[in-house]
């Protein structure tokens, strides 16, 4: 086919909208032990997002009187990290962005479509495709806080910190917190979120007095919640929707060997 003929089937597709099967998990609860049930959606168009498609098939369901599917979603921009889907066996879908900003013009027309939930016993399933991240947030927690001096507020370039360590510090603060490491890792672990946690405070003179205790009570924390260990597999920096480098893996390790080194 030459650059400037058009596929028929393409074109028809454009026009009318996409025809999909979709192969969805369902779990009434976490006691549930749940199964993919089968769905078919018509006139979606290619310029919906995965989650305005969930939402035509909801509508749907609606009115059948069938209950709709529950999946989590927030901002819709790529920014909160709720919409975490696994999609035909990656985690956010085939292209590196979030569920939320991926398009349907990555599908083909009546292409099937298997849709579930993270996979991974420290994000227990709630309902069908919502699970519980909450460990996430016990790991930020384990963290405290940091120490700051109160009083009136500091000149900025008071604290002079170098330009690489500021956008490093920087690039690794986009981590959102989805879970897609985790559920692309074979062990299900957490590492590449917690190292991108331990590697912004670290780089930062305001993350150094807690250092050494942060990063040992976060790894303990990461361990209780039942997060598999690292072995440097890759998927989990592979997946990210944010290209959270796997360095900050290393970082990690090497700030949790130097704190227990000093008996921390």
């Amino acid at each position: 086919m030459s650059a400037t003929e058009v596929n028929p089937t393409d074109t028809a597709a454009e026009q009318s909208g996409m025809n999909l099967t979709l192969r969805i998990w369902r779990q009434a609860d976490a006691a549930d032990r749940g199964s993919l049930h089968t769905y078919e959606v018509s006139g979606i168009s290619q310029d919906m997002s995965f989650l305005e498609m969930l939402d035509v098939l909801n509508e749907q369901l609606n009115a059948n009187g069938e209950e709709p599917i529950a999946f989590d979603s927030d901002c819709r921009e790529g920014i909160c990290g709720t919409c975490s889907l696994m999609i035909n066996g990656e985690p956010h879908g085939p292209e590196v962005t979030t569920t939320c900003q991926l398009h349907m013009r990555s599908f083909k027309d009546g292409e099937t479509i298997t849709i579930e939930p993270w996979r991974a016993s420290a994000f227990p399933v709630i309902k069908d495709l919502v699970v519980d991240r909450g460990a996430f947030d016990r790991i930020i927690q384990s963290g405290g806080f940091i120490s700051a001096n109160t009083g009136s507020a500091p000149e900025a370039n008071s604290v002079p910190v170098p330009r690489d360590k500021a956008m490093r510090a920087f690039n690794v603060a986009t981590c959102i917190g989805c879970g897609a490491c985790v559920a692309a890792c074979p062990n299900g672990s957490a590492s590449l979120f917690l190292g991108a946690k331990i590697t912004h405070l670290g780089e930062l003179p305001q993350g150094q007095p807690e250092r050494w205790d942060r990063v040992v009570d976060m790894v303990g924390q990461h361990d209780y919640e039942g997060f598999g260990g690292c072995t440097n597999i890759g998927e989990c920096a592979a997946a990210c929707p944010k290209e959270i480098p796997l360095d900050v893996i290393s970082q990690l390790n090497k700030d949790l060997r130097t704190a227990m080194k000093h008996g921390h």
